[in-house]
Protein backbone atom coordinates (compact mmCIF):
# COMPACT_ATOMS: atom_id res chain seq x y z
CA UNK A 1 0.00 0.00 0.00
CA UNK A 2 2.87 2.54 0.94
CA UNK A 3 4.82 1.46 -2.07
CA UNK A 4 1.35 2.24 -4.13
CA UNK A 5 0.93 5.30 -2.29
CA UNK A 6 4.68 6.67 -3.28
CA UNK A 7 4.56 5.49 -6.68
CA UNK A 8 1.46 7.43 -7.30
CA UNK A 9 2.98 10.90 -5.56
CA UNK A 10 5.67 9.95 -8.16
CA UNK A 11 3.86 10.43 -11.10
CA UNK A 12 1.91 13.21 -10.19
CA UNK A 13 5.12 15.14 -9.43
CA UNK A 14 6.35 14.21 -12.77
CA UNK A 15 2.91 15.40 -14.55
CA UNK A 16 3.03 18.71 -12.96
CA UNK A 17 7.01 19.20 -13.49
CA UNK A 18 5.96 18.35 -17.11
CA UNK A 19 3.01 21.11 -16.94
CA UNK A 20 5.31 23.89 -15.81
CA UNK A 21 7.99 22.82 -18.34
CA UNK A 22 5.56 22.25 -21.64
CA UNK A 23 2.61 24.87 -20.20
CA UNK A 24 3.66 27.23 -17.96
CA UNK A 25 0.62 29.36 -18.01
CA UNK A 26 -1.84 26.21 -17.12
CA UNK A 27 0.26 25.42 -14.28
CA UNK A 28 0.52 28.92 -12.53
CA UNK A 29 -3.29 29.07 -12.98
CA UNK A 30 -3.63 25.55 -11.13
CA UNK A 31 -1.23 26.71 -8.59
CA UNK A 32 -3.61 30.13 -8.06
CA UNK A 33 -6.84 27.27 -7.77
CA UNK A 34 -5.03 24.91 -5.46
CA UNK A 35 -3.92 28.04 -3.44
CA UNK A 36 -7.22 29.76 -3.05
CA UNK A 37 -8.46 26.35 -2.08
CA UNK A 38 -6.47 26.03 0.69
CA UNK A 39 -7.23 29.39 1.71
CA UNK A 40 -10.70 28.78 1.86
CA UNK A 41 -10.47 25.69 3.47
CA UNK A 42 -8.71 27.36 6.41
CA UNK A 43 -10.27 30.08 7.27
CA UNK A 44 -12.12 29.98 9.86
CA UNK A 45 -16.51 30.65 11.01
CA UNK A 46 -16.41 34.50 11.32
CA UNK A 47 -20.14 35.70 13.73
CA UNK A 48 -22.64 37.34 11.49
CA UNK A 49 -25.59 37.77 13.42
CA UNK A 50 -26.80 35.96 16.84
CA UNK A 51 -30.81 34.81 16.30
CA UNK A 52 -32.59 34.51 19.62
CA UNK A 53 -35.53 31.84 19.83
CA UNK A 54 -37.83 30.49 22.46
CA UNK A 55 -38.14 26.98 22.27
CA UNK A 56 -40.98 24.66 23.51
CA UNK A 57 -40.58 21.24 25.54
CA UNK A 58 -38.14 20.09 27.61
CA UNK A 59 -35.33 22.73 26.21
CA UNK A 60 -34.83 25.26 29.26
CA UNK A 61 -33.89 28.83 28.65
CA UNK A 62 -33.72 30.50 25.59
CA UNK A 63 -32.31 29.24 22.33
CA UNK A 64 -29.36 31.23 20.98
CA UNK A 65 -28.22 30.49 16.88
CA UNK A 66 -24.95 31.83 16.12
CA UNK A 67 -25.29 32.42 12.26
CA UNK A 68 -22.13 33.10 11.18
CA UNK A 69 -20.39 33.69 7.66
CA UNK A 70 -17.67 30.71 6.76
CA UNK A 71 -15.64 30.24 3.31
CA UNK A 72 -15.67 26.36 3.96
CA UNK A 73 -19.25 26.60 3.54
CA UNK A 74 -19.76 26.19 -0.66
CA UNK A 75 -22.12 29.24 -2.30
CA UNK A 76 -25.14 27.74 -4.47
CA UNK A 77 -23.69 26.97 -7.56
CA UNK A 78 -26.85 28.68 -9.71
CA UNK A 79 -29.29 31.38 -8.32
CA UNK A 80 -31.94 28.48 -8.24
CA UNK A 81 -29.95 25.76 -6.65
CA UNK A 82 -30.06 24.72 -3.00
CA UNK A 83 -28.07 27.09 -0.65
CA UNK A 84 -25.43 24.63 1.48
CA UNK A 85 -25.40 25.02 5.12
CA UNK A 86 -23.15 23.72 7.96
CA UNK A 87 -24.16 23.26 11.24
CA UNK A 88 -22.66 22.56 14.56
CA UNK A 89 -24.23 20.60 17.99
CA UNK A 90 -26.96 21.91 19.73
CA UNK A 91 -25.15 22.76 23.08
CA UNK A 92 -26.74 23.53 26.72
CA UNK A 93 -24.75 26.05 28.44
CA UNK A 94 -25.35 26.99 32.37
CA UNK A 95 -23.71 29.84 34.95
CA UNK A 96 -24.04 32.43 37.25
CA UNK A 97 -27.56 31.64 37.47
CA UNK A 98 -28.80 31.54 33.60
CA UNK A 99 -29.29 28.26 31.75
CA UNK A 100 -29.90 28.65 27.61
CA UNK A 101 -28.83 26.36 24.60
CA UNK A 102 -26.40 27.59 21.24
CA UNK A 103 -26.29 26.00 17.98
CA UNK A 104 -23.92 27.32 15.20
CA UNK A 105 -25.16 27.39 11.79
CA UNK A 106 -23.10 28.78 8.57
CA UNK A 107 -23.41 30.22 5.24
CA UNK A 108 -20.64 30.79 2.96
CA UNK A 109 -20.15 34.82 2.74
CA UNK A 110 -22.05 35.52 -0.70
CA UNK A 111 -25.07 34.29 0.72
CA UNK A 112 -25.50 36.56 4.05
CA UNK A 113 -24.23 39.67 1.93
CA UNK A 114 -27.72 38.96 -0.66
CA UNK A 115 -29.52 38.44 2.15
CA UNK A 116 -28.15 41.91 3.81
CA UNK A 117 -28.84 43.44 0.59
CA UNK A 118 -32.41 41.88 0.41
CA UNK A 119 -34.46 42.11 3.69
CA UNK A 120 -36.87 39.78 1.74
CA UNK A 121 -34.04 37.13 1.42
CA UNK A 122 -32.62 37.74 4.45
CA UNK A 123 -36.24 37.04 6.33
CA UNK A 124 -36.62 33.53 4.64
CA UNK A 125 -33.27 32.50 4.83
CA UNK A 126 -34.05 33.37 8.76
CA UNK A 127 -36.86 31.40 8.89
CA UNK A 128 -35.12 28.49 6.81
CA UNK A 129 -32.77 28.23 9.68
CA UNK A 130 -35.12 28.33 12.52
CA UNK A 131 -37.13 25.27 10.52
CA UNK A 132 -33.86 23.34 9.63
CA UNK A 133 -32.68 24.04 13.79
CA UNK A 134 -36.45 22.91 14.57
CA UNK A 135 -36.34 19.45 12.74
CA UNK A 136 -32.26 18.74 13.39
CA UNK A 137 -32.59 19.55 17.20
CA UNK A 138 -36.01 17.50 17.17
CA UNK A 139 -37.29 21.05 18.46
CA UNK A 140 -40.66 23.76 17.96
CA UNK A 141 -40.00 27.17 18.17
CA UNK A 142 -41.80 30.03 18.22
CA UNK A 143 -42.90 32.46 15.61
CA UNK A 144 -41.41 35.49 17.78
CA UNK A 145 -37.31 35.77 17.00
CA UNK A 146 -35.03 38.45 18.16
CA UNK A 147 -32.02 39.34 15.70
CA UNK A 148 -29.73 40.41 18.88
CA UNK A 149 -27.57 43.56 18.96
CA UNK A 150 -24.61 41.33 19.69
CA UNK A 151 -23.17 39.10 16.41
CA UNK A 152 -22.56 36.32 18.55
CA UNK A 153 -23.71 34.30 22.37
CA UNK A 154 -20.36 32.69 23.63
CA UNK A 155 -16.79 32.74 22.79
CA UNK A 156 -15.80 33.09 19.08
CA UNK A 157 -13.04 30.25 19.63
CA UNK A 158 -15.55 27.79 21.25
CA UNK A 159 -17.90 28.38 17.96
CA UNK A 160 -15.36 27.89 15.58
CA UNK A 161 -14.68 24.69 17.43
CA UNK A 162 -17.91 23.07 17.54
CA UNK A 163 -18.43 24.11 13.48
CA UNK A 164 -15.10 22.72 12.44
CA UNK A 165 -15.77 19.51 15.44
CA UNK A 166 -19.01 18.50 13.07
CA UNK A 167 -18.01 19.87 9.81
CA UNK A 168 -21.57 19.62 7.07
CA UNK A 169 -20.37 21.08 3.77
CA UNK A 170 -22.66 19.72 1.74
CA UNK A 171 -26.32 20.14 3.17
CA UNK A 172 -28.68 22.55 1.86
CA UNK A 173 -31.55 24.98 2.33
CA UNK A 174 -33.78 25.46 -0.78
CA UNK A 175 -33.61 28.49 -2.78
CA UNK A 176 -34.15 31.71 -1.22
CA UNK A 177 -34.67 33.80 -3.94
CA UNK A 178 -38.20 32.02 -5.45
CA UNK A 179 -40.88 33.94 -4.90
CA UNK A 180 -44.68 32.78 -3.17
CA UNK A 181 -42.39 30.17 -0.93
CA UNK A 182 -44.43 29.90 2.35
CA UNK A 183 -42.64 30.11 5.75
CA UNK A 184 -44.03 27.31 7.35
CA UNK A 185 -42.30 24.54 5.43
CA UNK A 186 -40.54 21.56 6.78
CA UNK A 187 -36.75 20.65 5.81
CA UNK A 188 -35.71 17.01 5.57
CA UNK A 189 -32.46 15.24 5.67
CA UNK A 190 -31.06 12.49 4.16
CA UNK A 191 -28.42 10.25 6.18
CA UNK A 192 -25.14 9.52 4.88
CA UNK A 193 -22.60 6.63 6.19
CA UNK A 194 -20.75 9.39 8.06
CA UNK A 195 -22.53 11.17 10.52
CA UNK A 196 -20.37 13.82 11.56
CA UNK A 197 -20.25 14.77 7.52
CA UNK A 198 -22.60 13.70 6.28
CA UNK A 199 -24.74 15.26 3.41
CA UNK A 200 -28.23 17.04 4.01
CA UNK A 201 -30.13 17.75 1.37
CA UNK A 202 -33.11 19.98 2.88
CA UNK A 203 -36.25 20.65 0.92
CA UNK A 204 -39.37 22.29 1.41
CA UNK A 205 -42.47 20.33 2.51
CA UNK A 206 -45.61 21.86 3.55
CA UNK A 207 -46.24 21.16 7.07
CA UNK A 208 -49.53 21.82 9.33
CA UNK A 209 -49.14 24.08 12.27
CA UNK A 210 -51.18 24.93 15.24
CA UNK A 211 -53.34 27.86 14.16
CA UNK A 212 -54.09 29.40 17.59
CA UNK A 213 -50.71 30.14 19.86
CA UNK A 214 -47.93 31.10 17.97
CA UNK A 215 -46.43 32.42 21.86
CA UNK A 216 -46.56 30.04 24.42
CA UNK A 217 -48.89 31.46 26.91
CA UNK A 218 -47.14 33.04 30.20
CA UNK A 219 -48.66 33.18 33.39
CA UNK A 220 -48.54 35.81 36.52
CA UNK A 221 -49.44 35.78 40.08
CA UNK A 222 -49.50 39.72 40.32
CA UNK A 223 -52.33 41.10 40.55
CA UNK A 224 -53.70 42.04 37.28
CA UNK A 225 -53.62 45.51 35.83
CA UNK A 226 -55.79 46.62 32.96
CA UNK A 227 -53.85 46.48 29.68
CA UNK A 228 -53.82 49.52 27.56
CA UNK A 229 -53.86 49.64 23.56
CA UNK A 230 -50.96 49.88 22.39
CA UNK A 231 -49.82 52.49 19.77
CA UNK A 232 -50.10 50.53 15.71
CA UNK A 233 -49.45 51.13 12.00
CA UNK A 234 -50.94 48.47 10.10
CA UNK A 235 -50.47 48.84 6.19
CA UNK A 236 -51.68 46.88 3.20
CA UNK A 237 -48.84 46.11 0.56
CA UNK A 238 -50.10 45.93 -2.58
CA UNK A 239 -48.29 45.25 -6.34
CA UNK A 240 -48.69 47.03 -9.72
CA UNK A 241 -52.54 45.85 -10.43
CA UNK A 242 -53.35 47.27 -6.71
CA UNK A 243 -53.63 43.31 -5.74
CA UNK A 244 -52.92 43.12 -1.75
CA UNK A 245 -50.01 41.28 -1.06
CA UNK A 246 -49.69 41.08 2.39
CA UNK A 247 -50.65 43.28 5.43
CA UNK A 248 -47.29 44.55 8.03
CA UNK A 249 -47.93 46.05 11.41
CA UNK A 250 -45.80 47.93 13.26
CA UNK A 251 -46.25 47.80 17.45
CA UNK A 252 -44.55 49.96 19.62
CA UNK A 253 -43.72 48.10 22.87
CA UNK A 254 -42.20 50.26 25.01
CA UNK A 255 -43.08 48.22 28.75
CA UNK A 256 -41.42 45.06 26.98
CA UNK A 257 -37.86 44.09 27.70
CA UNK A 258 -38.22 40.52 25.94
CA UNK A 259 -40.22 38.62 23.33
CA UNK A 260 -40.79 35.84 25.90
CA UNK A 261 -43.66 38.38 27.59
CA UNK A 262 -46.16 38.43 24.56
CA UNK A 263 -48.33 36.48 23.30
CA UNK A 264 -49.71 36.72 19.52
CA UNK A 265 -52.94 34.68 17.94
CA UNK A 266 -53.75 35.17 14.77
CA UNK A 267 -56.71 33.90 12.45
CA UNK A 268 -57.75 34.20 8.53
CA UNK A 269 -59.45 37.39 10.11
CA UNK A 270 -57.73 39.20 12.86
CA UNK A 271 -54.94 39.80 15.35
CA UNK A 272 -54.77 39.29 19.05
CA UNK A 273 -51.64 40.46 20.51
CA UNK A 274 -51.15 40.42 24.51
CA UNK A 275 -48.61 41.47 27.06
CA UNK A 276 -50.28 40.56 30.52
CA UNK A 277 -51.01 43.35 32.77
CA UNK A 278 -49.39 45.34 29.96
CA UNK A 279 -51.26 45.46 26.26
CA UNK A 280 -53.78 44.32 24.32
CA UNK A 281 -54.41 44.35 20.68
CA UNK A 282 -57.25 43.52 19.03
CA UNK A 283 -57.73 44.20 15.35
CA UNK A 284 -60.01 43.25 12.52
CA UNK A 285 -57.66 42.61 9.48
CA UNK A 286 -58.79 44.19 6.11
CA UNK A 287 -57.30 41.27 4.13
CA UNK A 288 -57.72 37.45 4.65
CA UNK A 289 -54.38 36.16 5.67
CA UNK A 290 -52.63 33.10 5.55
CA UNK A 291 -52.01 32.59 9.22
CA UNK A 292 -49.67 30.06 8.28
CA UNK A 293 -46.85 32.24 7.40
CA UNK A 294 -47.16 34.90 9.22
CA UNK A 295 -43.24 35.55 10.41
CA UNK A 296 -42.97 38.63 13.49
CA UNK A 297 -39.50 39.84 14.77
CA UNK A 298 -39.41 42.16 18.08
CA UNK A 299 -36.16 44.42 18.04
CA UNK A 300 -35.30 44.97 21.78
CA UNK A 301 -33.41 48.13 21.48
CA UNK A 302 -36.87 49.86 19.57
CA UNK A 303 -38.76 47.90 22.19
CA UNK A 304 -40.95 47.63 18.45
CA UNK A 305 -42.68 44.25 17.07
CA UNK A 306 -42.42 43.77 13.74
CA UNK A 307 -45.49 41.53 11.79
CA UNK A 308 -45.61 40.18 8.71
CA UNK A 309 -49.11 38.75 7.33
CA UNK A 310 -49.25 37.78 3.66
CA UNK A 311 -52.56 37.72 2.45
CA UNK A 312 -54.01 34.36 1.32
CA UNK A 313 -54.32 33.30 -2.24
CA UNK A 314 -58.11 32.82 -3.60
CA UNK A 315 -59.22 29.06 -3.98
CA UNK A 316 -58.90 28.59 -7.72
Amino acid sequence: MAGAALARAAQLWSLLDEMAENEPQAYRRLLRQQRAEAERFCAPPEPHLCLRARPAGLVRGPLFINVCSWKNVPPPKAPTDPTPVGAGPLEEVSGEGDLYSIIDIAYNPDVLQRGEENPEKMEHLIHLTLKFVEERCNLILSYLYTIESFKLKGSLEMMQQRLKGRQMTTPHLSQIAKKELTLDQLLHTMEAEDCSNAPVLLKEESVTQSKAHLIEEITSTEMPEKPSTPVYEMITVKDANKKPLKIELRIELPKVSSVSECDLKISKDDLIIEVPEKYKLQLDLPELVDEETTTAVFNKGKRVLFITVPVAKPDP
